[in-house]
């Protein structure tokens, strides 16, 4: 059984930047265990799959050693390939999670926005382990659905922030989010999951589900722009909405390929 398997740079407009996705489309759910191998073989942070039902698609996604219950950036890649090599119609694709529920990404020429639940913090005591594992204590701590959240004083912080990524891992959850006020944009942000097998992902749209409440409140304003500080970098556009998230971003194919299952 053969399938096309695309790769596609998203929360960026040009190759070799923002966070790569491989995206596979297909007629009905292939096992559990065959998309993680296909998902370990791509050795990307995410592998997405989705298949047709009636008006839209269901998803899912997988890192090379997990499925995760979310994923954005890999959400936004699977929009592009349907939009762009699928011929879907409309400006809106609906997308069903077994996890996450409904998702919806919308088209604006050239810009794709996931409208995505907004996520739930609680605010906690700052653990000893992750002053240790980020070698800077941060000024609050929040414990999300997955992720943990820590914001520190400054961008220069996030920026020098050289993580133990050993102890990271005991932190439990899905990962962990670093962020601060941006100097040139609202806020900037890291994130690192060595629990899932992805020492630092280089742009994490689910993360900003619990960033952009955050910072809306911080800063009053509803509309956010962000700056995730990878190396590979990625820039984007947030909208709080209360109980909703919207993510915007650019998205551009780096290769379509054959895979043999």
């Amino acid at each position: 059984m053969k399938r096309i398997l695309y790769q596609v740079d998203a929360f960026a407009s040009e190759v070799f930047k923002g966070n790569p996705a491989a995206v596979c489309i297909c007629d009905q759910w292939p096992d559990t265990s065959l998309m993680q191998q296909v998902a370990n073989e791509n050795n990307l942070s995410e592998t997405a799959f989705a298949v047709p039902v009636e008006d839209r698609y269901e998803i899912r996604w997988f890192t090379p050693e997990m499925e995760v219950e979310l994923c954005g950036h890999a959400t936004l890649a699977t929009a592009h390939v349907l939009f762009n090599h699928r011929d879907q119609p409309g400006e809106r694709i609906l997308f069903d999670s077994v996890h996450s529920g409904r998702l919806i990404v919308k088209r604006s020429g050239e810009m794709l926005t996931l409208d995505f639940p907004a996520d739930s913090m609680e605010e906690m005591v700052v653990p000893e382990l992750i002053v240790t594992a980020l070698q800077t204590p941060p000024l609050k701590a929040f414990r999300c659905k997955t992720d943990f959240m820590f914001v520190f004083a400054s961008q220069s912080e996030i920026e020098n922030m050289e993580p133990d990524f050993g102890l990271l891992a005991q932190v439990g959850g899905r990962g962990v989010i670093v962020t601060a006020l941006g100097n040139d944009v609202d806020f900037v942000s890291r994130f690192f999951a060595p629990q899932t097998g992805i020492n630092e992902d280089p742009v994490t749209g689910s993360a900003h589900t619990a960033l952009t409440p955050y910072w809306s409140k911080m800063l009053g304003k509803r509309e956010l722009t962000a700056r995730q500080l990878s190396t590979r970098g990625g820039e984007l556009v947030c909208v709080d909405k209360g109980d909703r998230v919207d993510i915007s971003g650019h998205a551009v194919t780096y290769m379509i390929g054959e895979i043999d299952l």
